[in-house]
């Protein structure tokens, strides 16, 4: 089995300022990379999505153009988590409502976004999680 090579710095620093501007929550700068090409499921190393990093750090908008351009509502990190679950973990209501317009399952990970609602009370959400 031959070993992968070293990473180019340069592509690991434009994927870094990707990253930071999805937890940042630059929408506009965030969604010209990916309309240049950057594709809109690239993960880290822990395997976060960018959807996960925005809904995680309560960016909406960001959310949403990442959504619009084709990424993955549900794609799960290394541990098993999805974006939806990490906003229900967060109580970040408008991530909620992106991530569940645009598809999200809330049954999806583990713990799913239904099992972190129940696990927080929050049945508002539950009844949110029912209605789709």
């Amino acid at each position: 089995m031959s070993e992968a090579p070293d990473p180019d710095p340069e592509v690991v620093e434009l994927a870094t300022k990707i990253f930071d501007l999805a937890r940042q929550g630059r929408t506009e700068a965030l969604a010209a990379y990916v309309d240049a090409g950057v594709p809109a499921d690239l993960t880290n190393d822990r395997g976060d999505s960018l959807v996960m990093l925005a809904a995680y750090h309560g960016h909406a908008e960001a959310v949403r153009a990442l959504l619009a351009r084709g990424a993955t509502p549900d794609q799960v990190n290394d541990r098993g988590q999805t974006p939806l679950a990490g906003a229900v973990f967060k109580g970040e209501a408008d991530v909620i409502e992106a991530l569940v317009e645009g598809g999200a399952d809330p049954g999806a990970g583990t713990p799913s976004a239904v099992d972190t609602a129940r696990m927080f009370g929050r049945a508002e959400l539950l009844e949110l999680f029912g209605a789709h």
